[in-house]
């Protein structure tokens, strides 16, 4: 396992008071998505987290899970553009 590090960071807010995180790698983006999310279980989370753990495995480039998890923080209204 590694970090699936990022070629650009993504920034998102959190938390009820949006405070806003700066990720730098799939790993991170893991931890967010299963702990602190506000849209869990929607298709697009579901995709992200499934991405991301494969990029942390090495399956896929870390980039195609950055992706992903772009897509599902725009929808979750957590991106930070």
């Amino acid at each position: 396992m590694y970090d699936g590090w990022f070629s650009k960071p993504v920034s998102v807010a959190t938390g009820v008071s949006g405070d806003i995180r700066t990720l730098m790698s799939a790993q991170q983006a893991t931890q967010l998505l299963t702990a602190n999310w506000r849209d869990t279980g929607s298709q697009k989370h579901l995709a992200a987290l499934r991405a991301c753990r494969q990029a942390v495995q090495g399956g896929i480039p870390a980039d195609v899970a950055r992706t992903a998890f772009v897509e599902a923080a725009r929808a979750a209204h957590m991106l930070i553009e």
